[in-house]
């Protein structure tokens, strides 16, 4: 059973409030209530198990009380419990409540994800040269590795929660961070490739034109929208239903790494059609993946919230 342990503070005046709302929904399990036990807020300290499926309307309502304001709400997974009531509760609620995400646990997520340390840039710019060497030997398998190292689905999926909130600063930071890292990987990808060029390290196909990997990257066109906005779709539905191979997949699906590395082959090589059409690719699967990230929170927010409400009307009859 997927449970999720709530520890709150709650001022005096406010204990009582909590606790009503707690006992009056029976997915709650646990609660243990210690008077002046806490400090630092001081205040009473209250701790309870809650289904969650059911959490995100436990939380919101503690939120309505004003807990977070006046005290504090911190949220742990439950690893692991015995109890035969639990899996009561379970066996008698619809699968939408059993399996709904807590939303406040996926914006958490999303929120940490968009720090951007220096290994954020560290990353990108490896990633970067991990492109450039597998489009200079025509190498899929690297364009795949580079995919898989870069982290800038981390802070697009940032900048799609931003606008989803009506964060700007959020918003600012995610694209400063794209921006800054992008222009950072392609400088030093150029680099890197200006010197493979000069010691003659690009396979032979590569010099005689023979360039089906760089061709792929900087050729956008229809198929790449496609691709663009389903797997924004799949990274943003992978997220909050916390499944890591489907993430994979959406890493080695989008087209921004190979395009920066695209880039900086190219004006290497002196291409510079192909570096234009590497900038567009790089470009759209930028605005694709954060338009579709946007809608679909949106719209995957309203739809678990229209069935978790008719799944509990269903089960009150």
């Amino acid at each position: 059973m997927d449970l999720i342990h709530i520890r709150m503070v709650t001022p005096p005046a406010l204990t009582q409030r909590t606790i009503d709302l707690l006992t009056a929904d029976g997915r709650v399990l646990n609660l243990m209530v210690a008077r002046s036990a806490a400090h630092g807020p001081e205040g009473d300290a209250l701790a309870c198990d809650v289904m969650k499926g059911a959490a995100n309307g436990v939380l919101d309502g503690l939120r309505e009380l004003g807990v977070d304001r006046m005290g504090s709400i911190a949220v742990d997974d439950v690893e692991m419990m015995f109890s035969r009531r639990a899996e009561q509760i379970e066996a008698d609620q619809p699968r939408a409540l059993v399996h709904a995400p807590l939303w406040a646990a996926v914006e958490a997520h999303i929120r940490a994800e968009g720090t951007y340390l220096p290994s954020f840039y560290l990353f990108l710019v490896i990633a970067g040269l991990i492109g450039s060497v597998g489009i200079m030997t025509n190498s899929q398998i690297l364009i795949v590795a580079a995919m898989v190292v870069g982290p800038e689905y981390s802070s697009i999926t940032s900048i799609a929660l931003g606008l989803d909130r009506g964060n700007r600063r959020r918003v600012r930071e995610g694209l400063r961070a794209l921006s800054v890292g992008f222009l950072l990987a392609i400088v030093v990808t150029l680099g890197f490739a200006a010197l493979a060029r000069v010691a003659h390290l690009q396979s032979r196909a590569f010099e005689l034109g023979l360039r089906p990997v760089s061709h792929l990257i900087d050729t956008p066109n229809s198929f790449s929208f496609v691709v663009a906005a389903l797997a924004g779709v799949v990274g943003i539905v992978s997220l909050t239903e916390a499944r890591s191979s489907a993430l994979l997949g959406v890493f080695i699906s989008v087209t921004t790494i190979p395009a920066a590395s695209d880039i900086a082959v190219s004006i290497a090589f002196a291409d510079w059609q192909q570096a234009w059409g590497s900038l567009l690719q790089l470009l759209l699967n930028v605005v694709v993946l954060v338009i579709v990230g946007v809608l679909t929170l949106r719209l995957q927010r309203r739809l678990w919230r229209h069935w978790t409400r008719r799944a509990a009307g269903t089960a009150e009859r």
